[in-house]
């Protein structure tokens, strides 16, 4: 295909060169309506390209298939059969690729360390999560992607299961053995699914982690946004084989997705996959070598760790995404969440991701020297300046044994059943009616259904005395519990 074509940045080029005035949505008619003030900040040029797709773009009645070309392209680029665009992110891509799997009661294999938008999707959706946990590192305390076996284990116990969704790379970078996971739910007939939001530049450099469609995959979810050059909440999906129907995906998607998707979303993604497709490999060696150079000097530095290619030579991981910088702060007696924050207050650098143990930067073909100098200075400073921080008692980080909590109701009848709210304290063997998710990453520790304990309450009460943020619980200081009320 000649991917010199960009359908949907074309279409734009010519309404403006066409001067359309518009009489319907959006109200700002392409930024004459926009307050200055506003224009002065966010640039009138963004409003100029908010346009509708359709009575806009594309005609209703003499429909030129501009979306449809751009999706066309979008697959040939990354070798899927079909590719669907998104414009309201991966979490609610993973919902909709999940309704097209397994509908209300049915069965469907989840990686226990979900973003808490997939537990959403098992509440929304109605589904019955069969539970695969994730392949727990103590000495790291980080938690990665499950095995083919351990996949292989649970669908022998759940025959009638209707499929897998595996999340890979996690928010650290560790990646799965796709197609190992690929090959056992194809054995069982049933697809799977990978939530690849973190992968969507793996299709083009061969020293990046497997690509879930080279590696069998039936349906793949990325986000472009976080990794690539398209604005937020693009996402995509990819389409391969039968085991999933396309038509199905569309109506599933059609009945969550916005009837007013937004033409900033598809123009960026148009034109992200043309410059990848032109550009893309060297500006991934590019980018591959200097996040090379940044994680070897980081290393170097008292009181860092890096995590890198170690955990797949350890067989904790399959592989590993050279792109994601994985600093482990915990020698320089602070957690990662106070490392971002004297990072940010002091050096104006925001990192990607922090923890009790870690921080991460993520390295892509955006950076430069400029960039690569910025961050080598800010952690040298951060080494330095680490004993003017103030010290606190670590976190009790539990087991991972304990981290696996019974389930003793499906997650959407106790999200929706009659609740009590009661003390930290008291919480211990009651039943979650809320999710309770550590943010960043925003993995649930605690799923609605699963039966509290009290080291999980410390642990959170811990993380919560530490910095770490829970917006998605009903009090975010963890002080009280929303729990399933007793008959």
């Amino acid at each position: 295909m000649d991917h010199s074509r960009v359908p949907v940045l074309e279409a734009l080029q010519e309404f403006r060169r066409r001067g359309d005035v518009v009489y319907g949505p959006p109200g700002h008619k392409q930024g004459r309506g926009v307050d200055p003030r506003v224009a002065d900040i966010v640039g009138l040029d963004v409003f100029r390209s908010d346009v509708l797709v359709l009575n806009g773009l594309d005609d209703r009645r003499q429909s030129e298939g501009v979306l449809s070309q751009a999706q066309e392209l979008m697959a040939d680029a990354v070798g899927a059969d079909q590719a669907f665009f998104s414009t309201c992110g991966s979490s609610l891509s993973v919902k909709t690729a999940m309704l097209a799997v397994a509908g209300p009661g049915e069965k469907l294999l989840l990686s226990r360390n979900a973003h808490k938008s997939v537990i959403a999707a098992v509440v929304v959706n109605g589904v019955e999560p069969i539970w695969v946990h994730p392949e727990f590192d103590t000495e790291r305390h980080i938690a990665h992607p499950p095995e083919p076996d351990d996949v292989r284990r649970r669908l022998r116990e759940h025959p009638d299961a209707k499929g897998m969704l595996l999340i890979t790379p996690t928010d650290w970078g560790t990646c799965a053995d796709i197609q190992g996971v690929a090959r056992v739910c194809h054995e069982f007939d049933v697809p799977l699914i990978v939530d690849e939001a973190w992968g969507a530049v793996f299709p083009f450099h061969q020293e990046l982690p497997p690509w879930g469609m080279d590696a069998e995959a039936d349906l793949v979810v990325t986000s472009v946004h976080k990794t690539g050059g398209a604005v937020e909440q693009s996402s995509v999906f990819h389409l391969q084989y039968d085991r999933v129907s396309p038509e199905v995906l569309k109506q599933r998607e059609d009945l969550l997705g916005t009837t007013s998707a937004s033409t900033l979303v598809y123009a960026t993604l148009d034109g992200w996959r043309r410059h990848m497709v032109e550009h893309g490999h060297e500006l991934l060696d590019a980018a591959l070598h200097r996040a090379e150079r940044i994680r070897k000097a980081a290393g170097e530095l008292s009181g860092l760790r890096p995590m890198g290619q170690e955990v797949v030579e350890e067989g904790l991981a399959a592989s590993f995404d050279p792109l994601k910088i994985v600093l482990d702060v915990r020698e320089l007696g602070v957690s990662g969440m106070q490392a971002a924050e004297w990072l940010r207050t002091h050096r104006h650098v925001d990192v990607g991701g922090s923890d009790t143990c870690r921080l991460s930067a993520l390295i892509t073909l955006a950076d430069d020297d400029e960039t690569e100098q910025v961050l080598l200075d800010a952690l040298r400073a951060l080494v330095e300046g680490a004993d003017s921080i103030e010290r606190q008692p670590p976190v009790h980080l539990p087991e991972p044994s304990a981290l696996e909590l019974e389930q003793a109701m499906l997650p959407r009848e106790a999200f929706f059943a009659e609740a009590d709210h009661v003390p930290a304290e008291r919480a211990a063997g009651r039943i979650a009616a809320e999710m309770i998710s550590p943010y960043p990453p925003g993995v649930p520790v605690i799923a609605p259904g699963e039966v509290i304990t009290d080291e999980i309450v410390d642990y959170l009460r811990g993380g919560v005395d530490h910095g770490v943020l829970i917006p998605d619980a009903a009090d975010p200081s963890v002080r009280t519990l929303r729990v399933v009320a007793r008959p």
